[in-house]
């Protein structure tokens, strides 16, 4: 029987890992035009960001199986060992060759962090603690969107920017530690039969499927590189589920993917979109619009965070009385009110309403997405929830990257479109406040005007999203928010002491 002391241990273990993963991009983020200028790659700056986001991906639903096989336990411990290798090589790069080739290291080990911490929380905590703990877990975003811009300054002012990459080291063995030394599994050791041909299938379709969204300035978003591309990633994934149906160990049982499943992962997938958005747009529009500093920036998304980790103690109990359908269904209509507050941002908006914006959109969030979780975890019995969670993590990640691409789209060519309405064509986006004779021409009022209304652009859209995920959490079934207890077949089945 686990004790709290237990549970308190592994709850602060998974958090360090979190943690971990989570301040890496906003340090990195800081730290890019540092390392671009030392190493003479400002046309690559793109690439070391979507080398991360893709290899972390790909290795989220193989993590997801192969702890269904060996253990929570130590495939974590051998991703985030992967995540300090890629780390520690990182720091050592003397080219932009170098440090994307790394930085493919560590997203393969932040796959593991990203799907299996929220694995172990639905292994070993009860559903009235769940809400709570993934609640913390979020947090950590927020807490690294704060930590991370200063962490990375001061390091880079200390030391060098090599050190942003070494400061994953004592965080990553102190998670390690904790999670060895208080995490406890009794598994069969038998050999396991490897789904080699799903592995390969499913990692090639990602990969060509990515590559749209990560080649789009290269190829001019050519149509019919996309077009290709995208009946490309169909065959694989039709290759890949055949494959699946024959598959002793599938990476991705077919039979998780339920009515019910199905609807939860487009549901999270739309929300993930949703959050990119949020995340990326509100600090521009603060910065560019407002005119307001970086951490400041950051603190208004911390009331994201705050209001999430409220969201999942509170609204957490209500999925044992009222279900999951009810809970998801409350916290999209909070998300929605939150959205649509921001698509009433201007030049003059007072700070002070960004961030209750913020916090009304994080409470929405923090009940959607944990709910979310639960959901699909609760679905599956033991044996396949780490493919289940693993598979609704791949679909997140999938939303974000769909979404920033699309909203990035819009956001640019709005600027475009303004310019052109006050007679001034010919702008480029990228040159706003360079020194060109375009930009020169330009005022600065007349940016903060482009600026604002391309992010009330991007936020109109953000709500029809929202509305579209209203609509689909309608749809839920009304037993899918229903308390399942352990039954005596899934006791016997739980390896997890």
């Amino acid at each position: 029987m686990r004790t709290q002391t237990d549970k308190k241990n592994i709850t602060i273990a998974l958090m360090v890992a979190m943690f971990l993963a989570a301040v890496e991009g906003t340090v990195v983020t800081t730290a890019i035009s540092t390392i671009s200028k030392d190493l003479n790659g400002f046309e690559n700056i793109s690439f070391v960001f979507s080398a991360y986001l893709l290899m972390s991906a790909i290795s989220t639903p193989i993590y997801g199986k192969l702890a269904d096989l060996y253990g929570r336990k130590n495939m974590i411990s051998i991703g985030i060992g992967i995540f300090l290798i890629g780390s520690t090589l990182c720091g050592f790069s003397q080219n932009m060759i170098m440090l994307i080739a790394f930085r493919a290291i560590q997203g393969l080990g932040a796959g593991s962090i990203f799907t299996l911490t929220y694995t172990i929380v639905g292994d070993i905590f009860t559903l009235e603690e769940r809400p709570k703990v993934q609640g913390s877990l979020g947090t950590m975003w927020g807490v690294a969107s704060l930590v991370g811009p200063f962490l990375g300054g001061t390091l880079i002012d200390l030391l060098s920017w090599h050190w942003i990459f070494f400061i994953n080291l004592p965080f990553g063995f102190l998670s390690i530690f904790l999670i060895r030394r208080n995490l406890v599994e009794n598994f069969e050791k038998k050999k396991q039969i490897i789904d080699y041909a799903g592995i390969l299938t499913l990692s090639l379709a990602m990969l060509v499927f990515f590559n749209i969204f990560l080649s789009a300035e290269i190829m001019n978003g050519s149509l019919i590189f996309v077009v290709l591309s995208v009946a490309a990633t169909l065959f694989l994934l039709f290759v890949f589920y055949r494959i699946e149906l024959k598959a002793t160990e599938p990476i991705i049982p077919p039979d998780i993917l339920t009515r019910t499943s199905s609807l939860v992962n487009l549901i999270s997938f739309l929300l993930a979109a949703v959050l990119i958005g949020v995340d990326v747009y509100i600090p521009i529009y603060i910065q560019n619009v407002l005119g307001l500093s970086a951490t400041v920036s950051g603190l208004a998304l911390v009331s994201i965070s705050l209001s999430w980790l409220i969201a999942s103690v509170i609204l957490g109990k209500l999925i044992l009385t009222r279900g999951g359908k009810t809970v998801t269904i409350i916290s999209t209509a909070m998300l929605l009110i939150g959205v649509l507050l921001m698509t009433t941002l201007g030049t003059d908006t007072p700070y002070f309403l960004v961030i209750l914006y913020n916090a009304v959109a994080g409470f929405g969030f923090g009940g959607a997405l944990t709910t979310l979780t639960i959901l699909i975890q609760e679905a599956v019995g033991f044996r396949k929830r780490g493919a289940a969670t693993a598979t609704n993590s791949l679909l997140r990640t999938l939303g974000q990257t769909i979404g920033i691409s699309i909203f990035g789209s819009v956001f640019n060519m709005k600027i475009i479109q303004y310019f052109n309405e006050i007679g001034k064509g010919g702008v480029n986006s990228n040159d706003l406040y360079g020194s060109s004779t375009q930009a020169s021409a330009i005022s600065g009022e007349q940016v903060i005007q482009s600026l604002n209304t391309s992010v009330h652009s991007v936020f109109i859209i953000i709500t029809v999203i929202v509305c579209v995920v209203l609509g689909l959490a309608m749809l839920l079934p009304r037993m899918t928010g229903a308390v399942k207890t352990e039954s005596d077949d899934e006791t016997t089945e739980r390896r997890t002491v």
